[in-house]
């Protein structure tokens, strides 16, 4: 029951869900579903993670599903693996692996993706970016690794959201942050200290504050429902939503934490409408050598991000880093390592499923 306006923009929650639902995601997840967007590479190792636990639990640990053929085409709504394929990541679920990942490329995959990669001409310095050369970075397919509960909370979960928000959101040392009683996954929003901070401060705050309501969302619409050897049931768990969302349960935090969800969602979109020349330039393409399909592609996203610019009610981000040009260039410069450290520690999460989502997310 998330209702009216978002604090510090002019937009209303029921306004971007009608955008969303009806007229951006329909697009959006059919351009997810492309070759060029579905395999994402990675690098699963740990770097610089002593204060965690390195080791993953051993049904968080990765599921390998070789194959030397690859689906025939690949082509949009066509994505037919091969028996053995399917077969073994079958096995791998049943094996109570939920936080593996389905490492199903051949070779022939492996170096179309490269070609593609070669053909990325942007960097972000503001997140710990893997090294895709290296020997240890690894394509997966996200169509098959869904994100969505993987069975991996408690104390090894709680150090990761404890580091994101006591190392990054500029909280005062003297500011004790509760923890939500019960449940070591969620935090109570320290509302009245956020309402005191600049307007960049709060924003910072409410942007991890979305991502982390988003990853809860996230397990608790594919939840694993039924798990029983002749099989396995995925779909919503309400009362885990209600526990970290409900207003009362909660303490009256949860709608704010889904509020954060959306004012991350306007900076996205304000983002995406901001880009669009970027991709408008003739020689852009998203390149994976099927001409005809990476021309319909570009032609999509196109339509995409013309329609985030059409958005009606965009966040006005005029007013940050505003003032004295010394001290917005500091905080700015903030922001920019507390975003990169905040990439750093979702390379420790020791469930690798988890880990990807939570490295694409930040990216």
């Amino acid at each position: 029951q998330v209702t009216g306006y978002l604090d510090d923009c002019t937009c209303d929650v029921e306004t971007i869900d009608a955008f969303n639902n009806y007229k951006l995601f329909p697009r959006l997840n059919e351009l997810l579903q492309s070759d060029y967007f579905r395999y994402y590479k990675v690098i699963f190792s740990c770097k610089n993670c002593i204060s965690f636990s390195a080791a993953p639990h051993r049904w968080h640990s990765l599921c390998f599903v070789f194959q030397d053929e690859v689906p025939d085409g690949i082509r949009a709504g066509s994505y037919k693996y091969s028996e053995e394929a399917n077969s073994l990541a079958e096995e791998c679920e049943e094996a109570k692996r939920l936080g593996a990942v389905d490492d199903s490329l051949s070779k022939e995959t492996r170096q179309a993706v490269l070609q593609w990669a070669q053909h990325d001409d942007s960097s972000d310095s503001f997140c710990e970016a893997d090294d895709i050369h290296s020997p240890d970075a690894e394509y997966v397919d996200l169509l098959l690794n869904p994100e969505r509960y993987t069975g991996y909370k408690g104390p090894d979960a709680w150090k990761i959201w404890n580091s994101i928000y006591e190392e990054n959101c500029f909280k005062p040392q003297n500011v004790k942050r509760p923890l939500a009683s019960g449940r070591g996954e969620s935090f109570i929003c320290l509302t009245k200290w956020v309402s005191r901070v600049c307007v960049e401060k709060r924003a910072f705050y409410r942007l991890i504050s979305g991502l982390h309501a988003s990853i809860n969302i996230h397990l608790s619409a594919r939840y694993l429902l039924q798990d029983s050897w002749s099989e396995k049931k995925w779909g919503p768990n309400v009362t885990e939503f209600q526990q970290r969302f409900d207003e009362v349960l909660t303490n009256g935090e949860g709608p704010r934490r889904l509020k954060n969800l959306y004012f991350l969602y306007l900076i996205e979109l304000r983002a995406l409408s901001k880009v669009l020349p970027f991709f408008e330039r003739p020689g852009f393409q998203l390149y994976t050598g099927n001409e005809s399909q990476d021309a319909e592609m570009k032609h999509l996203l196109l339509e995409i991000l013309h329609l985030a610019k059409s958005f009606p009610l965009h966040f006005d981000e005029n007013s940050f880093f505003a003032g004295n040009k010394k001290e917005a260039a500091k905080l700015k410069e903030e922001f920019r390592l507390h975003f990169k450290n905040i990439s750093k520690i979702m390379d420790c999460v020791g469930c690798f499923k988890c880990r990807l989502w939570g490295k694409l997310q930040v990216r």
